[in-house]
């Protein structure tokens, strides 16, 4: 007999979580569910919605269909996570969950959440990063790290309310499109 590894009970788990609904801060009505295969436009969609300055440091071109297969394939395969939020059945927000195989680093997971426009501001971003902080428990994970640059302030008071402290930064780490450098923030949160 097979015993079910923690990963595929864990996964188990998470799928019996989805779809569901939720509410954001002024009451509109979110539903949240697992991305797959089939949001490939939707999603491509809603990452040529972001802010360009949003996008410039993830590390794929997530407004080319070749990344979004990637992201898909990555899903797939149990690497990832994305929790997909729909208000009005418009994709306005993503909180995704980035697992390392790594033994060392086998107990961190890493989180990114990304908001359009439309719904920034509405408590979505606490909302999926609940969401993401779950399916972490859930896999037995026990830290979760976020990453941005030290430019982006309200990424980084958003993460603070979450109960992210910072760890480091990294100076002049990232590049952008024009070749000019920016500081790293690195912050973790412990489960």
């Amino acid at each position: 007999m097979t015993t079910p590894s923690i990963l595929s009970l864990g996964a188990e788990a998470i799928l019996s979580r989805y779809p569901k609904r939720g509410a954001l801060a002024d009451g509109q009505s979110v539903e949240l569910r697992l991305m797959d295969a089939g949001d490939h436009e939707a999603v491509l969609t809603f990452a040529r919605a972001i802010p360009s300055d949003d996008l410039l440091f993830l590390p794929a071109t997530i407004t080319e269909p070749a990344a979004v297969d990637a992201w898909i394939a990555a899903i797939e395969a149990g690497r990832t996570t994305t929790v997909l939020a729909f208000v009005d059945n418009r994709l306005v927000g993503e909180g995704t969950l980035l697992r390392n195989a790594t033994t060392w680093t086998r107990h961190l997971g890493e989180i990114r959440l990304l908001i359009t426009p439309e719904g920034q501001g509405r408590g979505l971003g606490r909302l999926l990063a609940g969401e993401i902080e779950a399916i972490a428990q859930t896999l037995g994970l026990r830290m979760l790290t976020a990453r941005m640059t030290l430019d982006q302030a309200a990424a980084q008071a958003v993460f603070r309310r979450l109960g992210f402290q910072r760890e480091a930064v990294l100076f002049d780490y990232v590049i952008d499109a024009e070749g000019s450098t920016r500081d790293l923030l690195v912050a973790t949160k412990h489960l």
